[in-house]
């Protein structure tokens, strides 16, 4: 997801009759004054709202017979369930001019309809084959859309579509399948488009009856012998944040108390997308699809591909005949979490699918299982900057690449050009308003949860103007829960015409690609005119490189330039003397021990001075 000042387009997951949503300008607003000592709305509530629509509520312990739950320490791949489509009716199938509304296609249109357990069933068969532990039907459902009186086979897609997707999995268990089991995916769009033309406020108790209705009515549908979970606690992933009027923590509260009431005492297990301000068991974030996010909850796909939606801007993101979802997956086994969400299994408007199609037959559904099995085994893939100290790209016409990948977003474009002699990239403004160069990091450099280390760029100070660098970080009071921390630095540019070198501190950067594009940090210039031709990112410290006999130890020392550092030794790790002193002159310093030899052991260290 986009920071508040991306102004990048998030649509609305279900397409029908409604225009994508800009984000342009948009802040997250959050009331902390709100008073959240409530329970449930009772009796003496002028809130009119709708009885459960599902039988399974009013749960008792008994009801639990059969369900069963992950663990925390479970690795679980999840992936969102699009159920909306009904070639009966030709929903999701054909928009408004007769043309074909999806990109990418199903193997077959016959049967292929959220009104069909056999297509379900198909489904949930192809999940097993991929490795996929839990689906995430992506719920449409919102309170202002219900018919009254009517059953729930009448009712819309959202809720008509549940019944034959139980039954099939009902089928399945019966047959000794290990089917997939069933989590809610909250598509948070009917906060904003709805059958009532209303933005819901999720600080006010209509908006908070409003946002637990939704999720009620899920899982009343749902028999709990199917639900997903974990320690207990049924799984919900919250869709953006962005469509609410307003939102805090008492919508979360408010969910857990009713929940529990309805539901035998158990509270939701929930992932909300980083957008949302609040705090919830985990976190993901939206736009795996385009390269991988891990805030907490990974989400990773196959590529991207809209060209079927009318009304957007092009974007596609090559699937490079699988090669982007191998990378993609092989990223995240660097440095793997617990939880990993597939984006999508079977969005084909957007072509983010893994699931069978026309297009690509089940080659996906192979790919998923070959990693999802390395995923459960344990395996932690290494890569070629695993222990690098030093990351390097230099700018130009052609990016000379090594470990540090530039590349442009709508608010973040940048040309070729040459100043002062030198091949470099220049910042060109958008109509966003920002100037930004967006950077992505090796995933085999990342080796820790958080690191700290310094970032050198070389720019040409064409105009007086502000350099500022955005990481992907652990600051809490950030955008986006840390996505967009600060360095402490800001380098002013005065206009000199010269070529000059700003050093930026990431101090406890998570680097999880959380921002626009999946990058990890951006340079933010004010300057109307401003270019980069080198960045650097280096791990301060010493790297062992030979030992022989005639020349002693070589090692390198890591630094930024003018970094100066005093160079030691020790025979035992206890005692230790100055080996010499050294101020860099660019990001390293290599020097050769010829006194090594002479002792049995010997150890190094540098530090600042």
């Amino acid at each position: 997801m986009s920071p508040p000042d991306l102004q990048q387009k998030l649509p609305p997951l279900h397409r029908s009759n409604f225009q994508w949503l800009t984000r342009a300008g948009l802040i997250l607003l959050v009331s902390f004054g709100v008073d959240t000592r409530f329970g449930c709305q009772g009796a003496n509530s002028n809130l009119v709202i709708n009885p459960p629509i599902g039988p399974y509520v009013n749960l008792q312990p008994a009801d639990f017979a059969g369900a069963v739950s992950f663990t925390s320490n479970d690795q679980v791949v999840f992936t969102p369930y699009f159920y909306w489509y009904d070639v009966y009716s030709d929903a999701q199938l054909v928009d408004s001019d007769c043309t074909d509304a999806l990109t990418d296609h199903p193997p077959t249109l016959t049967g292929f309809s959220y009104r069909s357990k056999a297509w379900h069933r198909q489904q949930l068969l192809d999940m097993v084959a991929a490795g996929i532990d839990v689906l995430l039907p992506v719920y449409w459902g919102e309170p202002s859309q219900r018919i009254p009186n009517q059953p729930i086979s009448a009712q819309p897609w959202s809720y008509a579509g549940m019944p034959p997707l139980i039954q099939a999995r009902d089928e399945l268990l019966a047959e000794g399948w290990s089917a997939p089991r069933i989590g809610m995916f909250y598509d948070t769009s009917t906060l904003q488009y709805n059958a009532a033309g209303e933005r819901i406020d999720l600080t006010m108790p209509r908006g908070r009856e409003w946002f637990y209705e939704s999720v009620r009515d899920f899982f009343s549908l749902v028999p709990p012998k199917h639900w997903a979970m974990i320690d207990g606690q049924p799984i919900v992933f919250l869709y953006s944040a962005v469509f609410a009027a307003n939102h805090d923590r008492s919508c979360i509260d408010y969910l857990r108390t009713c929940f529990a009431r309805d539901f035998g005492g158990r509270v939701p297990f929930v992932v909300r997308e980083i957008s949302w301000n609040v705090r919830t068991e985990q976190v993901y974030a939206w736009g795996g699809a385009l390269g991988l996010k891990n805030p907490g909850v990974a989400s990773l796909g196959p590529g991207y591909d809209h060209s079927a939606v009318p009304g957007r801007e092009p974007l596609i993101v090559p699937r490079e005949d699988g090669r982007f979802f191998e990378r993609n997956w092989e990223a995240f086994l660097s440095r793997p979490s617990k939880l990993v969400m597939i984006e999508t299994w079977n969005e084909f408007h957007e072509a983010t699918e893994i699931a069978a199609s026309q297009e690509y037959g089940r080659t996906y559904l192979g790919l998923n299982r070959k990693y999802t099995d390395l995923f459960k085994s344990g395996i932690v893939l290494s890569g070629p900057f695993g222990g690098a100290r030093l990351l390097d790209i230099s700018l130009g016409a052609t990016n000379r690449e090594s470990g540090v990948i530039q590349f442009d977003w709508p608010d973040g474009i940048t040309v070729a050009t040459n100043l002062g002699g030198s091949e470099s990239r220049a910042f060109v403004p958008t109509q966003f308003g920002g100037r930004y160069a967006y950077f992505k990091l090796d995933t085999s450099f990342k080796w820790a949860d958080t690191m700290s280390v310094q970032v050198v760029v070389d720019c040409f100070d064409a105009a007086a103007g502000q350099l500022r660098l955005q990481f992907d970080g652990s600051d809490p009071q950030a955008p986006f829960q840390g996505a967009y921390s600060s360095s402490a630095e800001v380098r002013a540019m005065s206009g000199s015409r010269l070529w000059r070198t700003a050093v930026f501190s990431l101090v406890d950067a998570r680097f999880r690609n959380s921002q626009n594009g999946g990058a990890d940090f951006r340079l933010d210039s004010t300057a109307p005119q401003f270019a980069v031709r080198r960045v650097q990112v280096v791990r301060p410290g010493l790297h062992a490189n030979a030992y022989t006999p005639t020349n002693g130890f070589q090692f390198t020392l890591y630094g930024v330039p003018g970094g100066s550092f005093i160079v030691e030794t020790s025979p035992n790790l206890v005692d230790w003397s100055e080996l010499y002193r050294v101020q860099l002159s660019g990001t390293t310093h290599s020097y050769a021990d010829a006194g090594a030899p002479e002792h049995v052991q010997r150890w190094y260290r540098a530090r600042p001075r």
